[in-house]
């Protein structure tokens, strides 16, 4: 449904830990979600702030409806786009193209009325709708989400051809009345101010500070726990042994896994001028009138009034290992699948995987490269890697603990990181003829690769990207061109610690460093240059966040060459893991020909494919395919601060086919696991 573009299915919130970096990274690429959310939140807040800001998780609470309206809005006024209202049942498909991996090529959708749509690439985002069935109680009926049909016939299409298919099930709580509710006695949690935006093209979001609502903190009890005991036999979806988010549970696993204990339920609103409050963590699949028992058995919910039962969903999703790192299907040719079908869950990780599929599939048509952001270059590359290396079983939720180079992968940094990869060429051009430009215009267009490759990048964000990029340079080359001695420091800043035994002299940009110092502190020190550095607000805390992570980066950099140096040995995609005549147990070949690896660094992560394995591997690839060059991941060249890519890399990646035996071994055993 074209009103249906938008809907927040669940919480109606983006972000958290881990999260809050895939939408900075979709946005860094020019994705939607992270304008709208600073369009329509009503409470914001950064999680983890007790920790470093490279884990920090931006986080939103957001109005719904102004939600939808603004996704609806940007979606039907965006030029050459047609959109359509219907149900796609079927797939047109057509012979192979020669010498790729694949059955069959997709051609089209077919629809409902028995209409197609032909297409030169077809992406699938079928979210909890493909056969989906909703649960309550005993009762089950087939719905994808309340109100809305299932995707019956593209399950069966998929499935037909040949796609392992799984199951898995999500759940929503009940949705209670504002004002039934006692607020009184709860923990009330206030947002941010000033509310930190998630778009890098936004100075501001919309609401006033003092206009955001605040969100109250309640607990379960053993009375509501004896309830779902006792009425256990009354509930399908917990019986069932589809598999749930393990870290987003329903109310019913909490009380299985965890007896005896309180859990938090979080009342947030679900917009400015809505009556409808959310209870986070209380997802539930009880009969109706059960649900009710349980919401009243909850301080400050005692004459709580459900609006809508809480309710069940499970739903078909595709083993994601059946996937290029491009998001493209082996199966079927120029087929890519995006969100929950490929087994995550979240408005997020979505998010991240739909970028990702649109700009391949594009680019597929074109005939040019696939886009691909590997895991030393941002969270949606761990989030692909995992799932089209590893699969899953459960649905997938991304935190940061599954990012190895947490310390580079910032959310502070993400346009640093991907904005130059998603422009386009006809934005560089006009830059790179102007004498005195900013460091990306400096690189010689004939080896600049990885600039310009995915063209989603609209102008203005470029050229604010490429404007931050120049100032973050410069402001650093300021900041350490001032050095004094620690004693005059100790004068300049006496509200810093400076440590007597460091060496003198050391520079402001060393004195950033200190938790206690940041760039208003230092202003008043050094007014001139340093005044027009800490006016820019944004700028003045992305050069305090570049001061206190430039070692750790630094030292990260060995760390990160050794993987992409992994990465950059591409495997043949049309490899017979059974057949080939290398020394490899029965068990890797299964694996390898299960998860079907692009490369060696990938081979790595394979769970039970042994060192030995991948040098052998190594060892015949080499010998068989040993006359083409491996593929690198595009380098941009000069360092960016903050950024991954050293300033020699380009030459480092570049590995010869013509390896000696001693280095196969140290080409796979430092990888990172």
């Amino acid at each position: 449904r074209v009103l249906g573009a938008g809907e927040m299915s669940c919480n109606p919130s983006f972000g958290g830990i881990g999260k809050g970096h895939l939408v900075r990274e979709v946005d860094a690429l020019d994705g939607l979600c992270g304008r709208m959310c600073d369009a329509a939140g009503v409470h914001y807040k950064v999680l983890n702030r007790s920790k470093g800001p490279a884990v920090w998780g931006l986080r939103a609470q957001i109005d719904r409806q102004r939600y939808r309206d603004g996704v609806q809005k940007e979606i039907l006024s965006t030029p050459l786009l047609t959109v359509r209202e219907a149900s796609v049942e079927d797939l047109l498909l057509t012979e192979p193209e020669a010498n790729l991996p694949g059955k069959c090529q997709v051609t089209g959708v077919v629809l409902g009325d028995g209409s197609t749509v032909c297409a030169g690439s077809v992406i699938l985002t079928t979210g909890t709708f493909l056969r989906g069935t909703i649960l309550m109680g005993l009762e089950a009926h087939p719905a994808g989400r309340l109100g809305d049909p299932p995707a019956v016939g593209l399950a069966q299409t998929l499935e037909r051809l040949g796609f392992a298919v799984g199951r898995l099930k999500t759940g929503t709580p009940p949705r209670l009345a504002k004002d039934t509710i006692n607020f009184s006695g709860l923990e009330e949690r206030v947002p941010d101010n000033p509310p930190v935006p998630f778009s890098f093209l936004s100075k501001a979001v919309w609401i006033k500070p003092e206009d955001q609502l605040s969100c109250y903190l309640t607990r379960t009890n053993l009375k509501a726990q004896q309830i779902v005991l006792d009425n256990l036999h009354l509930n399908d979806h917990v019986r069932e042994t589809t598999k749930g988010p393990r870290y987003c549970p329903s109310f019913e696993s909490k009380v299985l896994r965890f007896p005896n204990r309180e859990h938090q339920v979080w009342l947030e609103p679900e917009g400015l001028e809505s009556d409808v409050i959310y209870p986070q963590g209380l997802s539930m699949t009880l009969p109706p009138e059960l649900q009710e028992q349980v919401i009243r058995s909850i301080k400050g919910l005692e004459k709580a009034k459900i609006l809508q039962p809480g309710y069940g969903v499970q739903y078909d999703f595709l083993d994601p290992r059946q996937l290029t790192a491009s998001l493209e299907s082996r199966l079927v040719q120029r087929l890519f699948f995006a969100g929950q079908i490929n087994g995550t869950t979240g408005y997020e990780e979505a998010a991240a995987q739909g970028v990702i599929a649109g700009i391949n599939a594009c680019l597929r048509v074109q005939g040019k490269p696939p886009f691909i952001v590997s895991r030393t270059e941002g969270y949606v590359g761990v989030l692909i890697d995992d799932l089209t290396t590893l699969g899953t079983t459960e649905p997938y939720r991304m935190f940061t603990s599954r990012v190895e180079f947490r310390m580079s992968l910032r959310p502070d940094n993400a346009d640093a990181r991907l904005t130059h990869r998603g422009m386009s060429w006809r934005w560089l051009l006009p830059f790179a003829v102007q004498p005195g430009c900013t460091s990306w215009s400096r690189v010689p267009l004939s080896v600049s690769a990885g600039f310009g490759e995915a063209g989603c990048v609209s102008q203005r964000r470029y050229e604010q990207a490429v404007q931050m990029r120049a100032a973050l340079e410069d402001g650093i080359a300021t900041l350490k061109s001032l050095q004094f001695s620690i004693s005059k420091w100790s004068h300049l800043v006496p509200e810093v610690p400076i440590s007597s035994s460091r060496r003198s002299p050391i520079s402001a940009f060393d004195i950033l460093r200190y938790p206690e110092a940041d760039m208003e502190i230092l202003a008043r020190a050094i007014p001139e240059p340093l005044r027009k550095l800490a006016e820019w607000r944004e700028l003045s805390e992305r050069l305090k966040i570049e001061a206190a992570y430039e070692w750790c980066v630094a030292n990260q950099q060995q760390e990160i060459e050794e993987v992409r140096r992994d990465e950059a040995l591409q495997l043949p995609e049309d490899i017979d893991y059974f057949a080939i005549d290398a020394s490899l147990s029965a068990e890797v070949r299964e694996k390898l020909n299960s998860s079907r690896p692009q490369t060696i660094g990938a081979v790595s992560r394979v769970p039970g494919v042994t060192p030995a394995a991948i040098v052998n591997l190594l060892r015949f690839v080499k010998t068989t395919y040993g006359t083409e060059k491996p593929k690198a991941f595009p380098q941009t060249g000069k360092y960016l601060p903050g950024n991954t890519y050293p300033e020699k890399a380009s030459s480092q990646t570049q590995i010869s086919a013509g390896i000696s035996e001693d280095e196969l071994s140290s080409t796979v055993v430092k990888t990172p696991l």
